[in-house]
Order: C-alpha cells, then sequence, then structure tokens
C-alpha cells in the first residue's frame, strides 16, 4: 500500500540549454524607420557604375524579359560599353559629399529622425538604397542592433510601381525571410496625393516663379515604364496623374492651364508611356513657344536623370530646337517644408505603435 505522507520535495532537473525559467520583462525597444531611394555608384567611376548597372538592372521587376535573353544582352554588351559612357555624366553632378541622391536622401532622413524624436518618439532611422550603398540589408542590420523589433519601410517613391515600391517590399521580406526571429514590419505604399507632398511640390513651383517669373508652359516629367505593364495591372500611370490633378488643383486657373506631364527615361525599343519628355519640348520649340520650365515630381532628391538627363540634355534639344528660355526647377531635396510633410505621412503609419502617433 502506498504511503500516504508527502514525499520530499524534488526539484526540477536543471535545464540542459541554461535557459531562463523566469526571463526578465521584454523591453519594447525603439521603432526603426528604414527609409530607401532607388541607388547610385558609390564613386563616379566605371568601376562602380558597372557594379551598380549589374545590380540593378539584373532586378527581374526592373527588366521583366526572360532572364537568360536578358542575361546576354546585359553582361555581353550593356556592362562592356554604358558604364565607360556615363562616367563623365556621373562627373557632372557629383557633389563634393558625394552622390546627389544619397547626399539629399540622407538630409531626407535626418531631417526626420530630429523632427520626431523632437515630438518624444523613440525611434532610429536608417537610409538604404535598394541598389548599391548603404544597402537594404546594412539599414536593417542597424537597426537591429539598436534594439528595434518594429520596423517602418518607407520607399522615396511618391507614386507606386511594381519596379520601385515593389522591389523594396521585395528586398525587405527576402531579408526577414532568413530570419528565426523576425521583426514586425510595415510599409508605405504610396503617398502621390498626400496633402503635405503636394502643397511642397506647389510651394516650391511658386516661389521659383516669384522670383524668376512665369514660363509660358511648365511640363511635369515623371519617370516613364513600358506601356505593357500598366495594362498588366501597374497602378504607376494612375498615380501619375492624380499627383499632376492634385498640383493644378492647388494653382490658380490661368496658371493651372500653363501644366502639361510627360515621362522621361525611355529605354529599350518598345513603347513606354507618352508623351515622351524630350520630343514634346522640341515639338514645342517648333511650335514657336519660347520659355518652358520643368519640373520632376516622382524625384525626391535630384539624380542623373534630373541633372543630366533633364538639366542639360533636355536644354539642349529645347534650344537647339529653337526655344529660347529653359529652366529646370530642383528636387524637393533637403526643403525643411517637405521634410515636415514626410514627418507627416510617416507619423500616421505609427499608429499603434508609438504612444504620441
Amino acid at each position: 500500500m502506498p504511503s500516504l505522507l508527502p514525499t520530499r520535495y524534488q526539484p526540477e532537473p536543471e535545464d540542459p540549454y541554461g535557459l531562463d525559467p523566469q526571463p526578465p520583462a521584454r523591453e519594447l525597444g525603439p521603432i526603426g524607420i528604414l527609409v530607401v531611394n532607388l541607388g547610385t555608384p558609390d564613386e563616379p567611376s566605371a568601376a562602380a557604375i558597372r557594379r551598380y548597372l549589374a545590380e540593378f538592372l539584373s532586378d527581374p521587376r526592373v527588366i521583366e524579359i526572360p532572364l537568360w535573353a536578358w542575361q546576354i544582352i546585359l553582361h555581353g554588351i550593356i556592362l562592356r560599353t554604358r558604364p565607360r559612357k556615363l562616367v563623365p555624366r556621373y562627373q557632372g553632378i557629383w557633389l563634393e559629399q558625394g552622390s546627389p541622391l544619397v547626399v539629399y536622401s540622407k538630409a531626407q532622413a535626418r531631417g526626420l529622425e530630429t523632427q520626431l524624436r523632437s515630438e518624444g518618439e523613440n525611434i532610429r532611422v536608417e537610409l538604404a538604397m535598394r541598389y548599391g550603398n548603404p544597402s537594404i540589408q546594412a539599414g536593417l542590420d542597424a537597426l537591429r542592433k539598436q534594439g528595434c523589433e518594429r520596423i517602418l519601410t518607407v520607399p522615396l517613391y511618391p507614386q507606386y510601381a511594381a519596379s520601385t515600391t515593389a522591389t523594396v517590399v521585395d528586398a525587405v521580406t527576402g531579408y526577414a525571410a532568413r530570419l528565426r526571429n523576425q521583426p514586425e514590419l510595415r510599409f508605405i505604399k504610396r503617398y502621390h496625393d498626400d496633402p503635405g507632398y503636394i502643397e511642397s511640390l506647389v510651394r516650391k513651383l511658386t516661389d521659383f516663379w516669384s522670383e524668376n517669373g512665369k514660363p509660358e508652359r511648365l511640363l511635369l516629367s515623371f519617370h516613364g515604364l513600358p506601356q505593357r505593364t500598366i495594362l498588366q495591372g501597374d497602378p504607376y500611370h494612375r498615380d501619375c496623374m492624380d499627383t499632376v490633378r492634385a498640383i493644378k488643383a492647388l494653382l490658380p486657373p490661368e496658371d493651372a492651364q500653363r501644366v502639361y506631364v510627360s515621362f522621361q527615361s525611355r529605354f529599350g525599343a518598345e513603347k513606354w508611356l507618352q508623351p515622351y519628355t524630350e520630343p514634346t519640348l522640341q515639338s514645342w520649340a517648333a511650335e514657336g513657344v519660347k520659355r518652358v520650365d520643368v519640373m520632376c515630381p516622382g524625384f525626391l532628391a535630384d539624380c542623373l536623370e534630373t541633372l543630366e538627363e533633364i538639366q542639360e540634355e533636355c536644354r539642349e534639344a529645347f534650344l537647339h530646337a529653337g526655344g529660347e528660355t529653359f529652366r529646370y526647377i530642383p528636387c524637393l531635396n533637403d526643403d525643411p517644408q517637405w521634410v515636415q510633410a514626410l514627418t507627416s505621412i510617416v507619423r500616421r503609419q505609427l499608429v499603434g505603435w508609438s504612444g504620441t502617433a
């Protein structure tokens, strides 16, 4: 018959892995914000440009043709010839601090962090480039090392496209897919008609006109995409048109009538979104239009596509065709009003994470 007396207490066996049965309370940690722009070579040299183009043009969301065929073209032709041709173009836009795209993107990221911290937010902000440096992996590593378990990704693309915003999401989630302990992730998809973004553009435009006078026409030039991508469901064209409508709505009617839209940076032989920027400017000059301004609302930081393609190549084309005055209005860059608008966009996405949002 078993004894009714209580048995002597037997301690639990020691955990063979040394795990603490009563771990300390988990600290929530700061909120991480990853600000992402497209990318740029590390320096204006053929080798650096080749490395950058090899990564950028190998993304299947950027070049949507069969991989085997594209790799032959990319490595057999483009990477052998294109980098050397681009060296003087990059040298012509390079700033003392480096690539203008990185310089101005850093300024926006720093401004965002300063503003949010001044409002009492416990946040950390890191800048990353989708292609090149600083990389998305480096940015996410830096945020995680600072204890960020919640990370908001902020692409510096106001208009959504699969070849821009979506590929940022691909890279961030691909990074997380390799982790055992994943952070909580959020993404901003678009802010193409955000009032703060639109007001920043219109203020920059009207300030420029106040100082320099108004043109006969203003051309809003967006980066182009192949037309077939829109037919396949990409909302980019709609986002661009919404941005244009929002800009015109804030202008007086007589100024809104000056506004036209075009698409630049066409690549390859297939049809892209039209009208094309340079041919539009040439046709205007042929019609007798003498004074034009060009602004690129889809670019938040000046880069090769704005400073060289628009400010240099398109100016030359317009003047050569008979135009007299061509003025490029710079991107928002480090504009304080835009930093405030970006802060407001981010703050709305922090609801539920932040105590003050």
